[in-house]
């Protein structure tokens, strides 16, 4: 089940949704078709409620939008991205555990 505390966001929300947040954001980029997005689908729910109040989870499906991935130059999903303060501070690329993904939250959070 998907967490409430994850947020999904579209071309026309992505500025206030990712670039304008107050807390830092990790971005997911992912398909409704794509083995692995599904894959780390819970981990994301159980970091979203690891870090309440600290990050904010946002997701992104790149069939119903093209511009922001485009923009990114996003090639292979899932690809997840960390924003702080509007600005783009790490990009991975392929499934990771929620260890690694915590681990890349450490960083920047």
């Amino acid at each position: 089940m998907a967490s409430a505390l994850i947020k999904h966001t579209s071309d026309a929300s992505f500025e206030a949704d990712v670039l304008q947040s107050d807390k830092p954001v990790l971005l997911d980029f992912w398909a409704e078709w794509c083995g692995p997005c599904r894959s780390i689908a819970p981990a994301l729910d159980e970091l979203a409620a690891a870090y309440e109040g600290k990050l904010q989870i946002v997701k992104m499906n790149i069939d119903e939008n093209t511009a922001t991935p485009a923009r990114f130059g996003i090639r292979g999903i899932p690809t997840l991205m960390v924003f702080k303060n509007g600005q783009l501070a790490a990009t991975k690329v392929g499934a990771m555990t929620k260890a690694q993904m915590a681990a890349l939250v450490d960083q920047h959070v």
